[in-house]
């Protein structure tokens, strides 16, 4: 296989960046959630709605980053394992809201204290300024999404993997 000396892509590749480093924080809370036997998906849904009471699936999915097409599953796995209750909302039967039973209610409790001291084990360790840039970062980062963003015009001829010629420079459109 060919060895490139310059990449064809000028950017840092951000998603890899973004991946690798939410395995590198999660590396920090995994034992946590093994020991309690949860997944990455149910705790994230375990934390929202304890931080938000009550939540519709489609809420869910938009706060913890979970397609849809999974959220069903996932719900149904974790009422099963009495973690929350599903109930019709009021005013409107369509609509179903999600909250903690007991049981994960509970269970939030217990795992509160060891997941607020794992942030402050993982603050003490790359130091305060770090840990706060990171944040305020992320959030600056989110929020700067709520302003439009111009996209490339895709070329109109097919993919160079479907035998088209050579690429046609990019252009953007408003």
């Amino acid at each position: 296989m060919e060895s490139r000396l310059k990449p064809r892509i000028a950017y840092r590749n951000l998603p890899q960046l973004f991946l690798k480093a939410r395995e590198c924080l999660m590396a920090h809370f995994r034992p946590i959630l093994n020991h309690y036997g949860l997944t990455d998906q149910q705790w994230r849904i375990l934390r929202s709605l304890d931080e938000h009471d009550q939540l519709e699936p489609r809420e869910i999915c938009s706060l913890c980053q979970i397609h849809s097409a999974s959220m069903a599953g996932v719900l149904a796995r974790m009422e099963a394992l009495e973690l929350i209750q599903r109930s019709r909302v009021a005013g409107d039967q369509r609509r179903v809201g999600v909250r903690l039973a007991a049981k994960g209610d509970q269970l939030v409790r217990e795992m509160a204290p060891l997941i607020d001291l794992q942030y402050q084990l993982m603050e003490e360790a790359v130091g305060p300024d770090i840990f706060d840039d990171l944040f305020r970062s992320l959030e600056s980062f989110i929020g700067a999404q709520s302003q439009p963003v111009r996209h490339v015009e895709l070329p109109s001829t097919t993919p160079a993997t479907a035998g088209a010629g050579a690429p046609e420079k990019p252009q953007v459109f408003e």
